[in-house]
């Protein structure tokens, strides 16, 4: 068995293998800690059909961050639609969505991605808190807090305590996206792992949730500069 095909070996308190293909096709080990080396290879091996059959696939679907250069009548996504970008003389503020339009004034440019970002953030923290306290009352579940993150694949998670993390990128796919993600990470208060159970209850609280992970899996690419 060829160590090559394995890009990254993750160890936790786990207490089984797992595979991952990553959306570039490189494979991802997850492993207890304890798990030798070669009972890991061993499993890859065995699993290889498997592998390759999903490393073809990821080849097939895979997109690379698109890469912005912030100039007049780019466009960049919020919610789901995309809005063209005007470079004006004006300086009232840093950025302003107009009409679906963005504004940023000339001599901002120099600092136009991390303006962006300042923007996504903010309005990923107004959303997905009104849209976690509207599910989260519907459910009849509770959650300690939200922490707006940096992550550019991982939209969301639960963390032990209750706390629900949700990637600021989210915000540029459209609303029924952010509302499964959403649906997903609470579900996860009640069942931390991905059995019927789980898919049952995030059926409860979206039941489209399979419409908007196929738009997931199909434009993660777009949510990424």
């Amino acid at each position: 068995m060829n160590k090559g095909l394995i890009k990254t070996i993750i160890r936790s308190n786990r207490r089984t293998l797992a595979l991952q293909i990553a959306p570039d096709a490189s494979l991802i080990v997850r492993a207890p800690e304890r798990v030798s080396e070669k009972t890991i290879l061993t499993f890859v091996q065995k699993k290889l059909k498997w592998i390759l059959h999903h490393q073809k696939l990821a080849r097939e679907s895979y997109r690379p961050s698109v890469k912005r250069e912030f100039v007049d009548g780019e466009g960049f996504l919020y919610l789901g639609d995309w809005h063209k970008l005007f470079i004006i003389q004006d300086v009232t503020q840093p950025l302003v969505l107009n009409e679906k339009k963005f504004f940023l004034p000339e001599s901002f440019l120099p600092d136009a991605k991390k303006l962006f970002e300042q923007w996504y953030r903010k309005k990923a923290c107004e959303v997905f808190n009104d849209r976690l306290r509207l599910y989260a009352e519907t459910a009849g579940l509770s959650f300690k807090r939200i922490t707006i993150t940096g992550a550019r694949k991982r939209w969301g998670s639960c963390g032990p305590k209750g706390t629900l993390n949700f990637s600021w990128r989210l915000i540029m796919a459209p609303m029924m996206v952010v509302d499964y993600v959403i649906a997903h990470e609470l579900a996860h208060l009640e069942v931390r792992n991905h059995s019927r159970k789980f898919w049952e209850k995030v059926r409860l609280l979206f039941p489209n949730y399979q419409q908007a992970e196929t738009w997931l899996k199909a434009n993660f690419w777009l949510l990424n500069f």
